[in-house]
């Protein structure tokens, strides 16, 4: 929703898995710690609204997804405004959040990352 008004490409919940599948994207977990130890996209990480370039992939080119926690979330809009403004170019939303990413029954991680 947020996203559209802010003039940022979105990503369906099944379409981003496909993507995640293919190991061929860097997701952006924008929820607090706690919420994302609960439930996450398979290999996302998670960044507080401050992040940095050096959180990101070096290459500029690369497909960044941000995600929060539902459609009326506004952090993940607002953190890859911010990854444009850094120069990323391929940036898009999953504005269904993780709450849409679950009702699609979609696989999810949980828990301390086993790196």
């Amino acid at each position: 929703m947020y996203a559209m008004l802010m003039g940022l490409k979105g990503i369906a919940p099944r379409e981003l898995h496909a993507r995640v599948v293919q190991g061929a994207v860097t997701v952006v977990d924008m929820n607090a710690r706690h919420a994302w130890l609960q439930a996450r996209v398979p290999g996302a990480i998670n960044l507080a609204p401050d992040f940095d370039a050096s959180a990101l992939p070096t290459e500029r080119a690369a497909p960044v997804v941000f995600y929060c926690s539902n459609p009326l979330c506004r952090k993940a809009p607002y953190a890859a405004r911010k990854a444009r403004k850094l120069g990323y170019t391929d940036v898009r939303v999953m504005s269904a959040g993780i709450s849409g990413w679950l009702s699609a029954k979609l696989p999810f991680d949980s828990g301390e990352p086993l790196v």
